[in-house]
């Protein structure tokens, strides 16, 4: 007798495949995948309204082109295999913004700044095995370079919080933090490396205790652990930009901290201040960000849905400097939280299957297309069962309505049309049906 043990398939106890998936990566089947199709479409619709122009990037960069711009600590989780072609080292990308920042670089190097690119792709990232993290990342996101101003900080927030609105959400927030705040902080310090990297990670963890041991641990002055103590208390509503102005006062984080709050003055003009928290202990950001950075969450979830920032240094990597801002979504984290949406799940759905009781097909072929014609999705029934099966396989994998062509109770030229889920039954001539009787919902 067959079965299946551990995802390997044995039959007559010899084994033929395994067929299990390799952790963090995963299948999406039909239902999951018309959501993701949605939520992607929606989101690059908002992009669109805000003058973006859509781009896509390759698969496959050669490493050391990829590496120059990922920074440390994706260096780490990237994939790499070698080139039968040229004998180099290949990778697929762990993240899209470099790539952009090699496109703007050298393919459109002579085009007019700024560039507002927006792009849907996925990438790949090492994880730990027992962390449970996705090893895909299904990103789409913008990049708005050759701005150098608070005005594109502050356009990248304004987009996430009109996307995710657009989404369905009411209860959200977009954290912006400043980078040059916390770095300003550290190299008035004096600390050593392997210090900041431990206070980066207790101020990380909003770890007070962490972080007022680590003070005494190390000669500083009154200023510097004044500065350093507070960094985990800076977190909340706009109070906390004064709190932060009566604490810091070494002059790199005062300049950070009058840039973001200029970026906080322009969002209040866009409407969208009741969806902001400042995040001045925030350090999560990648490597190659630079100042103002963002990450938005939704009530009821844990992990960011988006993230980006201001990385200004970048692009000069590849020959071409130039400012730049953006920020990506996760669908995948986005995906889970989106599940009760009745708008996605209708995206999921089609609207017909043909069933067809006559031997003749021409009519059944006729209507499929000129309900194609007019937008409809038309799926034929062609195996022969009987209507009450037909019935049910429509409702199992989502099809809203039967049209049910021939059959003994029906006059020539006559169809029936029938509502999946309550059963609802209508009779129409063809002609009468497809002349926009069916509604599409």
């Amino acid at each position: 007798m067959p079965f299946t043990c551990c995802a390997v398939i044995f039959v007559n106890e010899r084994s033929i495949l395994d067929v299990s998936l390799p952790k963090g990566v995963t299948d999406l089947l039909p239902e999951q995948a018309a959501r993701i199709t949605r939520i992607e479409a929606q989101i690059l619709h908002t992009f669109d309204l805000w003058g973006f122009r859509r781009i896509i990037t390759p698969l496959l960069e050669f490493d050391d082109v990829m590496a120059a711009g990922v920074g440390e600590e994706l260096k780490g989780k990237t994939f790499r295999f070698d080139d039968r072609q040229t004998g180099r080292l290949l990778a697929v990308p762990p993240d899209i913004t470099p790539q952009v920042a090699r496109m703007v670089a050298t393919r459109l190097r002579g085009m007019p700044l700024p560039h507002r690119l927006s792009y849907a792709g996925r990438v790949l990232r090492h994880a730990e095995s027992d962390s449970g993290r996705s090893r895909e990342l299904f990103q789409v996101g913008v990049e708005l370079m050759g701005l150098d101003s608070p005005e594109a900080d502050a356009e990248m927030a304004a987009m996430a919080v009109q996307a995710l609105k657009e989404l369905g959400f009411q209860r959200f927030s977009v954290d912006l933090g400043q980078v040059e705040f916390f770095r300003g902080i550290m190299a008035a310090s004096g600390l050593p490396i392997e210090a900041r990297t431990a206070l980066r990670a207790a101020v990380g963890r909003k770890d007070a205790s962490a972080v007022a041991e680590l003070i005494k641990e190390f000669p500083l002055s009154d200023e510097s652990a004044r500065e350093i103590a507070a960094l985990p208390r800076l977190f909340g509503g706009r109070e906390v930009l004064d709190a932060a102005a009566l604490v810091v006062s070494n002059e790199r984080s005062r300049q950070a901290l009058a840039n973001l709050v200029e970026v906080v003055d322009i969002l209040d003009r866009y409407g969208v201040s009741e969806y902001l928290t400042i995040d001045l202990g925030e350090i999560r950001g990648l490597d190659y960000h630079t100042g103002v950075t963002m990450e938005g969450f939704v009530t009821g979830g844990g992990a960011a849905v988006c993230s980006g920032g201001r990385y200004d240094t970048l692009t000069g990597v590849y020959g071409f400097d130039t400012p730049a801002t953006g920020f990506a979504f996760n669908l995948l984290t986005l995906l889970p939280l989106l599940e009760g949406n009745p708008d996605l799940g209708e995206s999921a759905r089609r609207d017909f299957l043909i069933f067809n009781k006559k031997e003749d097909r021409s009519d059944a072929l006729e209507i499929a297309r000129r309900l194609r014609e007019q937008g409809f999705s038309v799926a034929r029934d062609i195996i022969r069962r009987d209507l009450e099966s037909s019935l049910d396989y429509a409702r199992r994998v989502g099809i809203r309505r039967v049209i049910v062509i021939g059959g003994e109770d029906l006059l020539v030229d006559q169809l029936r049309l029938i509502n999946v889920d309550d059963g609802g039954e209508m009779l129409a001539g063809k002609e009468e049906l497809l002349r926009g009787v069916i509604p599409k919902k």
